[in-house]
């Protein structure tokens, strides 16, 4: 694959995963959160199991329950319970520091050490998101701010361990979805169902609204994300994330009537030209090249091809 196609259907996930409040606020039961991360994950999981039609074998079943928890179980509620407690945007300002957290843990896990242009990118993308969604509020809650630093780090060492651990031999990015999507709503449930009882009465705007979230929102978008780790460097795909608020307050301009600051149109410039700048491949002589290749390959444990897997050879 291009590396340029590789990151356009990466893109695709926080393209979609912005229009996640819109939809939840216009079509979605109110003050169901828990039941919603549920209704997004266990759904898609199982759709995706079947289509793939491939169990894990061996490590691969703790390893999948790991990768589900961190990437979907713990980060879902963490998530909702950041947003409905913190105000005016706080736990997206937040989330939006998450490519600092992986480049941190992509120098300890994948010996990655992030160059002063990747961290000057992220502290860029964090300045531009904080600027679109950050309002006036008042005192900020701890559980809240608690919540917003725990889905920040639960999906950043998610996307690491998933770059570092990467799938077993025959396996394609499907399952390995579909096996994370199941772990992670299995883990849901029993929270969803002890925090909030019986799911509630649902319409037809509701299943229309679940359905979409489902299917396009994770389904469809986890199985890109996950496939685009593979093709980038966890950190590189990390930087796509500050398209998810982006798109969120375009949404919410275009469709919900809500009005954008001339500091907020300045803050959407400067998120999205750091996210597309991280996108761009730094000039890099050839000996660093080849010397990169080869210490990666080693420090990545993982038996992989040489002329498949290594992020330089395959640019």
């Amino acid at each position: 694959m291009k590396r340029s196609t590789a990151i356009l259907l990466t893109a695709y996930a926080p393209l979609t995963w912005g229009s996640t409040y819109a939809v939840t606020t216009e079509f979605l039961p109110a003050d169901r959160p828990l039941f919603t991360g549920l209704m997004r994950a266990l759904p898609a999981g199982l759709l995706l199991l079947v289509l793939a039609r491939r169990l894990p074998r061996g490590e691969w079943w703790w390893k999948s329950v790991v990768l589900g928890a961190l990437n979907i179980g713990a980060f879902f509620p963490l998530l909702f319970l950041s947003a409905y407690r913190l105000p005016g945007g706080m736990a997206a300002v937040v989330g939006s520091v998450g490519p600092l957290f992986v480049a941190g843990l992509a120098a300890l896990l994948l010996a990655d050490r992030p160059s002063p242009r990747t961290l000057l990118t992220g502290a860029a993308a964090a300045l531009g998101v904080s600027l679109v969604v950050l309002k006036a509020a008042g005192a900020l809650d701890a559980v809240g701010v608690l919540a917003a630093v725990g889905s920040t780090a639960s999906m950043s060492t998610g996307t690491v361990l998933t770059k570092r651990w990467g799938r077993p031999d025959g396996v394609g990015p499907l399952a390995l979805t579909a096996w994370q999507l199941t772990a992670g709503g299995l883990l849901i449930a029993p929270v969803a169902f002890l925090v909030e009882g019986a799911p509630p009465a649902l319409d037809g705007r509701n299943i229309a609204g679940y359905v979409y979230l489902s299917l396009a929102g994770t389904a469809v978008a986890y199985w890109l994300w996950f496939r685009g780790i593979g093709h980038l460097s966890a950190t590189q795909a990390s930087l796509l994330g500050p398209l998810s608020p982006l798109t969120a307050a375009v949404i919410g301009w275009a469709a919900l009537g809500q009005s954008l600051t001339a500091v907020q149109v300045a803050g959407m410039a400067i998120a999205f030209g750091a996210t597309v700048f991280a996108q761009l491949r730094p000039r890099q002589s050839k000996s660093k090249v080849a010397v990169g290749s080869f210490s990666s390959a080693s420090k990545n444990d993982r038996k992989v091809s040489m002329d498949l897997e290594i992020a330089e050879v395959r640019r």
